[in-house]
Order: C-alpha cells, then structure tokens, then sequence
C-alpha cells in the first residue's frame, strides 16, 4: 500500500520528537578535608593575634594548645616555699620551646595521655624570690647565673591520664633527694616506665632532662637572653 508524501512526512516529524531518555548527572566528588595546621603554623598565626603579649619573642601554651592541662604551682601555695610567688598561672615559652612541647603533647594523646605544666617560663625576680628561700644550687638555679627557666626555655611538667589522674613518679614536684634523681631506680617498675615515657617522648622533640629532677626539661635547641618579663593577669583573676 502508498501513502502520500505529505503523510510519510507527518509520521518521521512524529518520529523526530520523542523525548530524549533523561541522563543522570554524574555526582559530585567529595570535597577533601583541610590539612590541619603544622604547629609552626599555629606559632605564626599568633602573630596577627591582638594578644597581651609579645608574640614575637613568646608563646602563650594555652593560646596554642589548649588541651595541655595547667597546674603552675607558683602561682598558688602548693609550691616548696608555701608561698604564691606568681599573680596568676600561665605558661609562657620561647617560640620553638613551645612548638616542641605541643608536639610532644600529640604524641602523648596517641596513648591516651596528656601533659600537665607545672612551671614554664619564670621572670628572674621570681628566681630571686626562690633563691633567697633556698640557697641550694644542686636545686635553684642562683639569680645570678640564671636558669634555663629564666630564659623561657625550660619546663616543669608530669603526665595524667585520660581521666586526668596524675601518673605515679615515685615523688611529687620540687621534692629535693634522691629518689627524685633519674638515676634512682629503687623504685616500682610502673614508676620507672611512667619517668622513661616522660623522658624519651621529649626528648624526641629536642628536650633535655637534669640528673635531679625527674619532672624538669630544657629545650636544647637555641639560645635565648634572660629576661624580667612579667605577664599580664586576666581581670578575671584579680
């Protein structure tokens, strides 16, 4: 049978517009994840910080790594000479002293630990203070020497746990005999792990240890000039 070419022609234009099959968008990759900031990184964004300090010469632990727990013994009774020397508490170090105690900090959290500061940086009056209390240079630094405390480059520190428990070191802070000295080891196998922990993680970022104190550490790398600097107290303290 033909059909006229005027209706062949209706049917293929009829033909020609069936819709086309929708096509799925292929989905979106997901967006990756930002590097976190390197430690150094933090140290210099400090900088640009309106902070109540000189960021070029100091480092604030809290405004670095706030999950470093502080107990600046100085800044309250608790302390060998019963008396608050400090007006407040805070944690100062040299730049690169800090950057080394924050990454310090990261390698402790990986086993569920945490570092508690004791003392950090301590202005020369201070050490004055101290030495007028207790004249004994195997354990304070004489002023006018100075100590590495002095020169922000120094730091009095132990470890707690994840229920913030202190670890057992066999004496507390500022305990001045023996048993306090890294060469004792008449002590419980759980108290020399807990002292080699603390020793060997600082180390590894460039902290070094004294023979007669257990909790004390100086950052081995650069040199710094003593100093006086006092530090400003949050209002919420006075």
């Amino acid at each position: 049978m033909r059909f006229p070419l005027f209706t062949l022609l209706l049917f293929c234009f009829a033909c020609g517009t069936t819709p086309a099959p929708e096509v799925t968008p292929a989905p979106a990759k997901d967006t990756l994840p930002l590097p976190e900031p390197s430690t150094e990184e933090k140290v210099a964004s400090l900088v640009i910080q309106p902070l109540d300090y000189d960021t070029s010469r100091w480092t604030d632990i809290a405004d670095l790594d706030s999950s470093i727990i502080l107990d600046i013994r100085y800044a309250t009774t608790n302390n060998f000479v019963k008396e608050q020397l400090y007006d407040c508490g805070r944690c100062f170090l040299r730049p690169p002293a800090a950057a080394a105690l924050v990454r310090a900090q990261a390698r402790f959290q990986k086993q569920g630990l945490r570092l508690k500061m004791l003392d950090c940086f301590r202005p020369r009056p201070i050490q004055q203070k101290l030495w007028d209390k207790f004249q004994d240079p195997s354990y304070v630094t004489p002023p006018s020497k100075g100590s590495m405390h002095n020169r922000g480059l120094a730091v009095d520190l132990t470890l707690v746990d994840a229920q913030g428990q202190q670890l057992d070191m066999g004496t507390p802070f500022d305990f001045f005999g023996p048993k306090a000295h890294h060469t004792y080891k008449d002590l419980p196998e759980e108290v020399l792990a807990n002292r080699q922990l603390l020793k060997s993680t600082l180390e590894a970022e460039g902290f070094r240890g004294i023979r007669t104190e257990w909790w004390h550490y100086s950052f081995s790398t650069g040199k710094h000039e003593l100093s006086d600097m006092l530090w400003e107290c949050p209002e919420a303290d006075h």
